[in-house]
């Protein structure tokens, strides 16, 4: 159990379920970084358009590198599978 908050999308209601359902459908998969984004939609809404705006376009100023790299450390923050 990770000591960041997190959003669990089993237990999630209202723009929160929306949200998740619309990034599996988007993604094929929820991003780790979408469940701690999510907690606090403040936040979560402007940095989800960040990381489409930075993993997503075809120029990203990220390597795919770099991008697996920050999967990696977010994965882990999370408690994520190994």
């Amino acid at each position: 159990m990770s000591r960041i908050m997190a959003v669990d999308e089993n237990k999630v209601g209202g723009l929160r379920r929306l949200m998740f359902w619309q990034a599996r459908r988007q993604y094929g998969i929820v991003p780790g970084v979408f469940r701690l984004l999510l907690p606090i939609l403040r936040v979560g809404i402007p940095m989800a358009r960040l990381y489409d705006y930075l993993h997503l376009r075809k120029n990203s100023p990220m390597s795919r590198l770099q991008r697996e790299m920050l999967a990696t450390v977010v994965n882990g923050a999370i408690g994520g599978a190994p």
